[in-house]
């Protein structure tokens, strides 16, 4: 799976970060720490730091600073409503690629 998954990854990432952000509110470390739990073990931190940073020139998050405990203040991360159309037009889009490849792996069989 190494290379197809990481290069799959790479066009919908963004989409899996807006979903985990519709949820909640979240700084960069959560969201890698959730994307490792969820089976994500290879996805570097700067991946996501560097994608939030996209996302925010896009205009589809809002970003909050966060007092820390330790260190300077948290970016936090959290989706508004020009993020939640796009993710709701990520959502369309991946029905449309999945039901399309469900039909040409049954097709195979």
């Amino acid at each position: 799976m190494g290379k197809q998954i990481t290069e799959m990854l790479k066009g919908t990432l963004e989409g899996i970060v807006l979903a985990i952000l519709s949820v909640r509110s979240a700084y960069g470390y959560e969201i890698t720490a959730w994307l490792r739990e969820q089976g994500f073990a290879d996805i570097a931190e700067g991946t996501i730091y560097a994608l939030l940073v996209r996302l925010e020139k896009k205009g589809l998050v809002d970003v909050a600073k966060v007092a820390s405990e330790k260190g300077p203040p948290r970016k936090v991360y959290s989706l508004n409503a020009q993020g939640r159309e796009y993710l709701d037009e990520f959502w369309t889009t991946w029905t449309f690629l999945a039901e399309r490849l469900e039909q040409l792996h049954e097709g195979g069989k």
